[in-house]
């Protein structure tokens, strides 16, 4: 690729980070890094009514904890700062009344009520609503009666004849040649009345004077790109790259709402409930991109190294919450146990599984027993439901484990464990695993016999994590008092 390699990432400032700008973000950044480009970071303000404070930095930080850095931005500045839309208004005044004086833009007096009127009276014809260009050719007398009576205008830019220019054709690079009927569009607004910039307007100037090579984003931005493409032709402006990505649907292949309740919709929830980056990742950017084969657990730099546009479908991707729980655990089974212990203390607080200063031996303690759990772990909060067993008072057994231990043996079992438990030194496995040995020694019993009911009375379960740690971990005091319980199940 000849052309150097400029992609930017533009988000509003209006909420956290969704999971489809999480998408649009990574795709980005891997092209960015394929092509040993630029990735920028802008923030798409010029909206001020809808602006949430601390709305950029949550962006920014949930962006950090992906794992993807970028070389300019409202944070390290660059040679095309500022990086904020609302520090750019002068620039974009001056791009307005460029288009006024070579009369491609014209200003409009029309009132709200007058322009919802027009529109309900296109309706009843069956018509498809526009703007009619009422105000498209006003003298300069007329213009100023309107502002005599104190209507402020905003400026629409003038959309060429369709009978001259019949159609907009965008070439993207996903999903092809696409034409858009230039008859549909009407003049737009390119400026409101208060000289604010609109949204179509502010992101063409932008990326024409950041030198943004490909515009690489969501399909849901499709529909803005003829008006996008009729502004840089009249400035004369070559046009970048367009790349739309596919919708993301829910597991009803319907569109994905922002109040879906189903799935989970921003990056920080996922965070906050223990998933890895690095497996969100992994799952973000199947979400319609394929590596051509059947692999699907890559690393960063594998990504970086084997993606590309061409490969993004034009289908619509599923969110399957189910396939993204298991790639987490993928991550999960090969995750570091301090990092693991680390993302599960909160959740174990926040439960009242552990308090808020715990000493050195409790988060050890604590590390085993995630360690244990760690082939299950699909994300840390769902741990302390993994692990209740050991944070109970009491012992609850399920309907597997009430029937093992009604069985004749049992309390032969439970009481030469608990015995041989008495004279084990260090209550540790390799010790436990020697009282288990000995219990069948002395009793004959092996094998499901022997385990099973261990197992019950221990846990209350008939599966689980390894039993001598398990036993461990519960300490030396409630496994005997379990033992003894169990014993007299029968009496």
């Amino acid at each position: 690729m000849t052309q150097e390699v400029r992609v930017r990432f533009a988000p509003s400032p209006t909420g956290h980070l969704h999971i489809g700008g999480a998408r649009q973000a990574l795709f980005n950044y891997l092209f960015a890094r394929r092509h040993n480009g630029k990735f920028i970071v802008r923030i798409e303000d010029t909206d001020q009514a809808r602006n949430i404070d601390n709305a950029t930095d949550k962006l920014m930080e949930s962006m950090k904890w992906l794992g993807l850095d970028w070389d300019e931005s409202i944070e390290n500045g660059g040679p095309y700062a500022p990086y904020r839309s609302s520090e750019r208004f002068d620039i974009y005044a001056q791009y307005v009344e460029q288009l006024l004086e070579e009369n491609k833009a014209y200003r409009c007096y029309m009132t709200s009520e007058e322009l919802e009127a027009e529109r309900e009276a296109q309706i009843a014809r069956g018509e498809m609503p526009k703007y009619s260009g009422r105000d498209r050719d006003l003298t300069r007398e007329q213009q100023k009666e309107y502002e005599a009576k104190g209507i402020k205008p905003v400026v629409r830019f003038r959309v060429p004849d369709p009978n001259k220019v019949p159609s907009v054709v965008i070439d993207d690079v996903i999903r092809g040649e696409v034409n858009f009927d230039t008859d549909g569009i009407g003049d737009f607004v390119i400026a409101r009345s208060d000289g604010a910039p609109t949204y179509n307007f502010a992101v063409v100037v932008d990326d024409y004077l950041m030198k943004i090579s490909h515009v690489i984003r969501g399909e849901e931005h499709l529909s803005n790109t003829p008006r996008q493409a009729l502004l840089y032709d009249a400035f004369g402006w070559e046009r970048p790259h367009f790349a739309h990505a596919p919708l993301i649907l829910n597991e009803d292949r319907q569109k994905m709402s922002k109040r879906e309740e189903s799935i989970m919709q921003f990056v920080e929830q996922y965070r906050d409930y223990g998933y890895l980056p690095e497996g969100l990742v992994n799952f973000l950017a199947l979400l319609g991109w394929s590596p051509g084969n059947e692999e699907e657990k890559f690393t960063i730099d594998e990504l970086i190294e084997r993606f590309s546009l061409e490969r993004v479908s034009k289908a619509p991707a599923v969110f399957d919450k189910d396939k993204l729980a298991w790639m987490n655990n993928q991550y999960m089974k090969e995750a570091d146990a301090d990092r693991l212990t680390d993302l599960v203390i909160p959740h174990m607080q926040k439960e009242g599984l552990l308090g808020g200063s715990y000493t050195e031996e409790d988060r050890e303690w604590l590390k085993n027993l995630v360690a244990i759990y760690q082939e299950q772990m699909h994300y840390a909060e769902e741990f302390g439901s993994l692990a209740s067993l050991f944070f109970q008072s009491s012992i609850d057994y399920d309907e597997d484990a009430s029937n093992v231990l009604s069985e004749a043996h049992v309390p032969e079992v439970m009481t030469t464990l608990a015995a041989q438990l008495d004279h084990v030194g260090a209550f540790e496995a390799p010790e436990i695993q020697k009282a288990i040995k000995a219990t069948q020694k002395e009793t004959g019993h092996k094998g499901k016999k022997l385990f099973m009911p261990i197992r019950a009375a221990v846990t209350g379960q008939t599966h689980g994590p390894e039993l001598p740690k398990a036993i461990e971990l519960l300490g030396k005091e409630t496994v005997q008092a379990r033992l003894i319980k169990a014993s007299h199940i029968q009496q």
